[in-house]
């Protein structure tokens, strides 16, 4: 599924429902377009925590986490874009005979509609500000969860056609009620009940202003596929918010597992000069959906700096094979190169892969590319590629 997908048929199931609980002759009315909208913007919002709860169900349905967070932000977007003409358009008609699910008094019926649209801005604004420093920003975020409880009652006490009974408010409180559980989830529960183990760090090489950084479990630690990531929190001040790093090596009996991280902003940074060796941490994992196509008959894969990492992964899988059929393509500056080419190609080579360096930046990358493909000698008639895939993890 794509952002597209869940928006054009949230949108598209909403006016059917609601088209059924009005008179026909007023269906094609300011109103109706303003209710439509308005209660869209109520089911993108509950999708929204939906999809922000990490369940494994959802990262299927979409393919992966990236693409789950990537809908998240569009339904944001287009949540506000439809309380925005929700908003300032009325959306009732006296013909309607309408009335409130819970009857509050006018004046806290308005307060809730006005808070509800100013909730909705604040917290789509706020996400989209690239400005503001993460650990800041991810508690503003938060309050996403209690700002869409607003956005509930403001659809409860305002005077409309729709019923709890009716098709629109079956609609409604289904997606409602996931939304909820999905938010006091991910607010509360998730640190308890999330796929999750602590682990400690054996082992910091830092090279080239990046940091490759092993951990092995305390206890247990969890399966993984080659190509996946891992939400890492360090158990230390100011670095114990979770972010999603790819995995750099491979799932092995021992629990082992490795990420490779560049210092890029205020967290990586920080990371980057206080990793030491014997500091804890909590490892919220696996996710995401990088995987190779078995069906492939040539495979290409392009990896920069740290977004290397799920294929080293990859060559390291000792599960995997046919790698006979792939060639990596490695994109790095000399001077900031992390791992080594030549380390690359030695893994490469050890697994039976091909081994392509492109050293000249994004304007070489086309004739690398190309040459590339005349390397791999494809079959005759072979017509069949890795499809392109995307990752969620630091790099790309």
């Amino acid at each position: 599924m794509k952002a597209s997908h869940c928006i054009l048929g949230i949108l598209l199931i909403t006016a059917l429902t609601l088209l059924i609980d009005i008179p026909v002759d007023t269906w094609l009315t300011s109103a109706t377009l303003s209710l439509i909208l308005g209660t869209s913007a109520l089911v993108y919002m509950a999708a929204s925590c939906l999809l922000a709860s990490r369940w494994g169900v959802v990262e299927s349905l979409f393919g992966g986490l990236d693409r789950v967070y990537e809908s998240h932000k569009w339904l944001g977007i287009w949540a506000l874009v439809f309380a925005s003409y929700h908003f300032v358009f009325k959306a009732n008609l006296d013909v309607w005979n309408s009335a409130p699910i819970l009857e509050l008094p006018k004046y806290w019926t308005r307060l809730v509609r006005q808070l509800s649209y100013v909730a909705l801005g604040l917290i789509v604004l706020l996400a989209l500000n690239r400005n503001i420093p993460y650990h800041l920003w991810r508690w503003w975020h938060k309050l996403s969860g209690p700002l869409f409880l607003i956005v509930i009652l403001h659809w409860l006490s305002f005077k409309s056609p729709i019923t709890l009974l009716s098709p629109s408010g079956i609609w409604l409180t289904l997606f409602c009620g996931l939304g909820v559980l999905a938010a006091l989830y991910k607010l509360v529960l998730y640190p308890f009940v999330a796929r999750a183990g602590e682990y400690r760090v054996t082992a910091v090489n830092r090279e080239n202003d990046a940091l490759h950084l092993t951990l092995a479990p305390v206890q247990k630690g969890f399966d993984f596929k080659a190509g996946q990531f891992a939400f890492l929190a360090m158990q230390q001040k100011g670095l114990r918010e979770p972010h999603p790093f790819t995995i750099a090596s491979a799932n092995g009996p021992n629990g082992q597992i490795a990420f490779m991280i560049r210092g890029l902003g205020d967290y990586t940074k920080k990371l980057y000069a206080c990793a030491k060796i014997g500091m804890r941490a909590t490892l919220y994992a696996p996710y995401g959906r990088f995987s190779r196509a078995p069906q492939a008959e040539r495979e290409i894969w392009i990896g920069a700096g740290v977004g290397i990492s799920p294929f080293i992964s990859w060559l390291q899988d000792p599960d995997a094979k046919d790698f006979e059929k792939a060639t990596l393509v490695y994109c790095f500056t000399p001077s900031r190169a992390f791992p080594p080419p030549e380390e690359l190609q030695a893994m490469t080579k050890m697994r039976g892969a091909q081994f392509v360096r492109n050293v000249g930046g994004i304007e070489q990358l086309a004739e690398t590319l190309r040459q590339a493909v005349v390397q791999t000698k494809p079959h005759k008639n072979s017509r069949k590629f890795l499809r392109p895939q995307r990752f969620t993890g630091q790099g790309a």
